[in-house]
């Protein structure tokens, strides 16, 4: 699945679609540490979580993160807007927790019937 498909699904809010939709995600990712998600974030995934600043864009180009989904409906200001459309970063919400949407994800990448 690339980003634009999943972006295609209609699960996601859209707040920044990135500069390569075309890219094939890996897998999803959940993980609330910056510090743990730069050192283990695979490159491609689609990273579900909770932290909603800019820090979290910075982890997200540095690990070559496909996009990232901010859970349970977190709120963002419009700094953070606009630093994922400077940089490319492909950046949804959605107001599911992280494990629910990690698991979709999973499922569409892995072509398993949706079970939540």
């Amino acid at each position: 699945m690339t980003i634009q498909e999943l972006i295609a699904t209609n699960k996601f809010e859209i707040i920044n679609e990135g500069t390569n939709l075309q890219r094939t995600l890996t897998e999803p990712y959940c993980c609330d540490l910056l510090s743990i998600a730069m050192g283990n974030a695979p490159a491609g995934c689609a990273w579900c979580t909770v932290m909603g600043n800019m820090n979290t864009l910075a982890v997200a180009s540095l690990t070559e993160a496909g996009c990232v989904i901010l859970c349970g409906a977190v709120n963002i200001d419009e700094n953070m807007k606009l630093k994922a459309r400077s940089e490319g970063i492909t950046l949804l919400r959605t107001k599911d927790a992280i494990f629910p949407a990690a698991l979709w994800i999973y499922q569409q990448l892995n072509h398993h019937e949706d079970i939540l």
